[in-house]
């Protein structure tokens, strides 16, 4: 008698560990089919190509910044100011009609290159702040601004009108920010002995508002 009453107490929680083993392994299953699909929809909203063209914006926007270098320069030996209203007004412009050929949103082209030129004026202000601190620019051939200099950035700028059409299905996707967060964190990784820390602050003051969705 004594040993048939105390069988079912074990039994019962024999069952209960069985059980709860149960209920773990389907928790486990759920979470790893959660985290499968969550890859494929991140996958599916933002596919490779996606990616590349959003890194092609990216390098371009860079290669602008670079050319900033030269603009500081030449506005060093001229002794003019970093601000030039008329150009930036022009610059405007001219994107906003070529962004329209291609389908773009007008004000979204204008955001996105009053960005760019807000980004290649900090990085000259912040360089001829150097160079008057250490009384001189360094060494360099003359620069001519208006026949070399604006003529390459005005092929950049074009490059970058093309890109934003291609890029527009990523840019236009819930996770742009994000991208575009990694693609200048790899292209500044990348370019670590040549991309000073400045142009790194200033490419992603360039790239604010290059998604579609509203600032988050």
């Amino acid at each position: 008698m004594f040993l048939r009453a105390a069988l079912p107490a074990p039994t019962r929680s024999l069952r209960l560990l069985f059980l709860e083993g149960e209920q773990m392994r389907l928790s486990k299953r759920k979470l790893a089919f959660v985290g499968a699909w969550a890859i494929i929809a991140e996958s599916s909203t933002c596919p490779q190509s996606g990616r590349n063209a959003l890194q092609r914006l990216v390098e371009t926007s860079a290669q602008r910044l670079i050319i900033a270098e030269q603009v500081a320069l030449a506005k060093w030996d001229m002794g003019i100011p970093v601000e030039d209203a008329s150009r930036e007004a022009q610059l405007i412009v001219h994107a906003v009609t070529a962004g329209q050929a291609r389908g773009l949103d007008q004000q979204l082209v204008s955001k996105f290159f009053r960005a760019q030129i807000e980004a290649n004026k900090l990085v000259q202000y912040a360089l001829l702040a150097e160079w008057r601190r250490v009384g001189k620019a360094p060494d360099h051939r003359p620069v001519d601004l208006p026949n070399t200099i604006r003529p390459e950035l005005d092929e950049v700028d074009t490059l970058l009108i093309a890109e934003l059409e291609e890029s527009i299905a990523i840019r236009a996707s819930a996770p742009c920010r994000i991208e575009i967060a990694k693609a200048a964190g790899r292209y500044v990784s990348t370019h670590k002995k040549s991309f000073a820390p400045l142009k790194a602050i200033a490419l992603d003051r360039a790239l604010a508002s290059v998604c579609m969705d509203p600032l988050r």
